[in-house]
């Protein structure tokens, strides 16, 4: 295995879920929250870990309270932001 296989970005998931849960009908176009994922992830600080069961076990629930909240905030700026940018592009 390599290095990349061993390594992940914990916000990474936890937004790729997100969108993916609550998000998935938000556009007919496929690229849409792949467009949503990326700028909400360049706007939160990385968090990497090796094993799931780090992130889980090392987290406070106040810590992931917190990601949660950042989470969320990121997401609902990029859809914005990537609405806003469909529009500017279909004008």
């Amino acid at each position: 295995m390599s290095i990349r296989e061993n390594i992940h970005n914990y916000y990474e998931k936890m937004v790729t879920e997100t969108l993916a849960e609550k998000y998935q009908n938000e556009s007919d176009d496929p690229e849409f929250l792949a467009d949503v994922a990326c700028v909400a992830l360049n706007h939160l600080p990385p968090r990497y870990f090796r094993h799931e069961i780090d992130m889980a076990f090392y987290l406070s629930p106040t810590e992931h309270h917190e990601m949660d909240k950042k989470i969320q905030k990121a997401i609902g700026e990029a859809l914005q932001y990537v609405r806003k940018s469909k529009r500017d592009r279909l004008e």
